[in-house]
């Protein structure tokens, strides 16, 4: 009597698979990786130049006498990041106010909307805010890029 032919796979094609599926897997796993960090470099360079740019477009207003009395000692520069989302009053108005983010971007490489400030009287590489002013923002990550520069300094 013939056997019907029967379906299915030898241990050694199993064994062939699986060792197949391993190697893709170890393959795929650091380009996933890496692709993630990437991405996250990429936000955190656009949160960072959005948080700048917002803080130049204030300082520029406040140049130009369009901010409201400004406090001794901020030197143009907003007091918080807060204000620059709540807005300032405009000078001379009773209802118009400028404001300059729409929120704080979260910081992707924390996860949080706390930044680490700087003023304009610390110096660049301080990670002591005086509390005056707002003249910079910088990550709080104690991470490293593949360059080997802190994240913290970009």
């Amino acid at each position: 009597m013939r056997r019907r032919r029967q379906r299915g796979l030898t241990l050694v094609e199993l064994i062939v698979a699986f060792t197949i599926m391993l190697l893709l897997t170890t393959m795929a796993v650091p380009l996933a990786r890496y692709k993630v960090r990437r991405d996250k470099e990429r936000e955190l360079r656009y949160a960072l130049r959005e948080i700048r740019t917002a803080i130049d477009k204030y300082k520029d207003a406040a140049d130009m006498g369009l901010l409201g009395p400004q406090e001794i000692g901020t030197e143009g520069y907003p007091p918080t990041l807060e204000v620059l989302v709540e807005g300032v009053k405009a000078a001379g108005s009773v209802d118009k106010k400028y404001k300059f983010l729409r929120r704080i971007p979260v910081d992707p490489m924390t996860g949080t909307t706390d930044w680490g400030l700087r003023c304009v009287q610390d110096d660049p590489d301080s990670t002591a805010w005086c509390g005056r002013n707002v003249f910079d923002v910088y990550t709080k990550s104690t991470e490293r890029a593949p360059d080997g520069t802190l994240y913290s300094e970009w």
